[in-house]
């Protein structure tokens, strides 16, 4: 079977719908502005969450996605709260990357407050590299046709709720509003400046934690001398071919 060249520059993995929005919405953002071709992969429905359900995170998954302009999303109803890092899931994962073929990936913290975050960030960075080996046989989930190796060149792991030191900073100044309307779509999650909501509170329910969310990123950019960032952390150093790209 001919399976030549890549698909997708950027793909992002979420243990819940929301997630991706959250630690990485204004990267998305700006990759899509520069033309890349990015996927958005929820690995659960979020159906444990204390506040709305399965279908409405499904709904807002879907306006999120739109407000950020990619052009590609899936779930793999992993099972909110009880996946693991099991040979099942991580084939599951492998299938997705071997038929996306994408450049880079992005993942959930490496450790967290929600134990979902962890998890799938230790999911994703195993599966990446078990997508590489060839004598690991999966199918392509659209078509039946078997699937050729495929391994990433970099894995990028969000920072969310609990702070931590980052590899690299992403520069996200001018998509802070673009990243702010794709969180907002998920009205049933977070505050609403209406504040009509009969839902129970939750660590993330509060104006609050969107004024958190917008400190971490105006901390991540004073990090890296812009106005707001998004940092993420990698358990390789990235490869540079010249020191000028930095900054």
């Amino acid at each position: 079977m001919e399976q030549a060249g890549w698909f997708y520059d950027l793909c992002a993995f979420g243990a819940h719908p929301d997630d991706v929005e959250l630690f990485a919405g204004g990267t998305i953002a700006k990759s899509v502005s520069q033309g890349k071709r990015v996927a958005i992969v929820d690995l659960t429905r979020g159906e444990l969450g204390s506040r709305g359900n399965a279908d409405t995170r499904a709904s807002e998954a879907a306006v999120a996605q739109k407000i950020l302009g990619v052009d590609f999303r899936e779930n793999l109803d992993l099972g909110d709260g009880f996946f693991e890092v099991d040979q099942g899931a991580l084939l599951r994962v492998i299938e997705v990357l071997r038929r996306l073929r994408p450049q880079i990936v992005l993942a959930n913290a490496l450790d967290d407050r929600h134990p979902d975050h962890g998890r799938g960030a230790a999911l994703v960075h195993r599966a990446v590299f078990l997508s590489g080996l060839l004598k690991i046989e999966s199918v392509d989930a659209t078509t039946g046709a078997s699937q050729l190796p495929w391994r990433p060149k970099s894995v990028y792991h969000g920072i969310q709720d609990h702070w931590r030191n980052p590899t690299i900073v992403v520069d996200i100044t001018g998509f802070e509003d673009i990243k702010a309307q794709a969180i907002a779509a998920y009205a049933t999650q977070f505050y609403q400046e209406d504040g009509t909501s009969d839902q129970p509170e939750t660590p993330i329910s509060s104006p609050e934690f969107l004024i958190h969310l917008q400190a971490r990123d105006v901390a991540m950019g004073r990090l890296g001398g812009v106005k707001s960032a998004e940092g993420f952390e990698t358990k390789r150093p990235p490869v540079v071919d010249d020191l000028g790209i930095l900054g």
